[in-house]
């Protein structure tokens, strides 16, 4: 398995930066190879992805979701992988932002990208991307505040 730990600061208040990151379906707009997400219900996504030259859909299950704190998700079928993103507050109007990764590359090509570091550099892109796009709009797309 491999891992990945990043974070970014963000200008925006937690319940702001929070409430964006709830909305799924968003995560193309600043995620590098996410081509689509679909919410299928609380708890459940279905992902389309395009990276390194690999297409994949899968679905993958939100097991933990605690408003302004985290949310936690591992695929159930597809590429194995979970993750958590946390937020904390670093003053009123500034988040970090956490994400941690845990995955197992499949195929030469995700070994290969695992192992010059392109994941981890894509991970730090997004969070980049999310960074620009949720500082550029100071509001969020929309939310959903229940807990999972």
């Amino acid at each position: 398995m491999s891992v990945i730990d990043k974070s970014i600061e963000v200008d925006v208040p937690i319940r702001t930066a929070y409430n964006q990151w709830t909305q799924f379906e968003s995560f193309p707009l600043f995620m590098e190879g996410v081509d689509n997400v679909q919410q299928l219900s609380d708890t459940r996504t279905h992902w389309q992805t395009s990276i390194a030259g690999v297409s994949r859909e899968f679905d993958a299950e939100i097991v933990r979701q605690e408003p302004d704190e985290c949310v936690a998700w591992r695929a159930i079928d597809g590429p194995d992988q979970a993750g958590k993103v946390t937020f904390q507050p670093i003053g009123r109007d500034r988040t970090l932002v956490n994400v941690t990764m845990d995955f197992r590359p499949e195929g030469t090509m995700e070994k290969a990208g695992d192992t010059t570091g392109l994941v981890e550099r894509r991970v730090a892109g997004d969070l980049e991307r999310f960074k620009d796009f949720i500082e550029g709009r100071r509001s969020e797309t929309g939310a959903w505040r229940g807990s999972v």
